[in-house]
């Protein structure tokens, strides 16, 4: 994106040295909104075998690209999404895509297509937040049970829409049934772990001496979790066990607001933005207070240090695989 400066400057014809340095102090501090623009997704469902635990212990997965949870979708408030579903050749089964941030012809857009099929449609995002994309093909419960979810990040297409976080973290809540196979179970919600990012206890040393991940951020950090319920049945009461949610953004509508939060519900299918400031060094644990979902594997470790990771909580480390 050019500067306003810069449009300026190329507008045609020149303009004195004195003239443009004028300018230029004018714009210094002023925040200015995004532009449209269009942005590409391409998603493949693919069936493979995924390890679900930090011991390894494989899967029977559909997924969009290969991992539980899919590509992490980011884009601005007002872009054009040109979005490509190409459903792999060697699939046994008809996949879709379904899209909680696009209003769209659901028998169309939203449709299953079979192995080897390829669609392509657009849609933009009206409202910013934090939204749901999964499979929708029949049954629904088995293909998201099954791994086929990811997260849509919409950014406001003001930036001062929301306070700055100094970091971010992805984190998907889902169900695991130890059958795959297993229709009747699921719609019974007879589950065996819940997991966050599609491994029990991926993010908790203290619960699993086998995890090797967990979040970091510095003291006084302002930490965004961007947090999404896959379901397929059970609701979350997120809560950060040693703190208190400094904000909470019920769908990360950053006009939908609630402040000094200790628990905030989100059910099956939804989602929320939460901030988390630590003011001490130490561990806080984010989990679901429902303990048979925390105990079963819905647990991570936030550590607050003053010498955390740089890198942790930015570009590809905000959905930590």
């Amino acid at each position: 994106m050019k500067t306003p400066i810069a449009r300026v400057l190329n507008a045609g014809r020149a303009i004195p040295l004195a003239a443009a340095l004028a300018l230029s102090t004018m714009f210094i501090g002023t925040a200015w909104p995004a532009v449209a623009k269009i942005v590409k997704v391409t998603l493949t469902p693919e069936e493979v075998t995924l390890p679900i635990d930090n011991k390894g212990t494989k899967y029977a997965a559909w997924t969009f690209n290969g991992k539980i949870p899919g590509p992490l979708i980011r884009i601005t408030q007002g872009d054009t999404v040109e979005f490509t579903l190409h459903n792999a050749p060697g699939n046994k089964m008809s996949h879709s895509i379904d899209i909680h941030a696009a209003q769209v012809d659901v028998m169309n857009q939203f449709a299953p297509i079979k192995p080897g099929q390829t669609k392509t449609w657009t849609f933009t995002p009206k409202y910013p937040g934090i939204f749901f994309y999964h499979c929708g093909a029949s049954p629904m419960i088995q293909h998201i049970a099954r791994g086929m979810f990811g997260a849509v990040i919409v950014d406001p297409k003001d930036p001062k829409a929301m306070p700055k976080a100094d970091r971010e973290y992805v984190i998907i809540q889902s169900e695991l049934y130890s059958n795959p196979e297993d229709v009747k179970a699921m719609m019974q919600d007879k589950w065996s772990h819940v997991m966050f990012n599609g491994t029990v206890f991926k993010y908790d040393p203290i619960h699993d001496p086998d995890a090797s991940e967990t979040l970091v951020a510095k003291p006084g950090e302002r930490v965004r979790i961007y947090f999404i319920n896959a379901g397929p049945n059970d609701f979350s009461a997120f809560h950060p066990i040693g703190n208190i949610w400094d904000a909470v953004y019920p769908s990360g509508n950053p006009k939908n607001v609630l402040h000094g939060m200790q628990n905030y519900v989100v059910g099956p299918g939804d989602a929320a933005t939460f901030d988390l400031i630590s003011p001490v060094e130490g561990t806080d644990l984010l989990v679901t207070h429902s303990m048979r979902g925390a105990l079963s594997g819905a647990i991570a470790a936030i550590m607050f240090s003053k010498d955390a990771d740089p890198k942790m909580g930015h570009g590809d480390e905000i959905l930590v695989r």
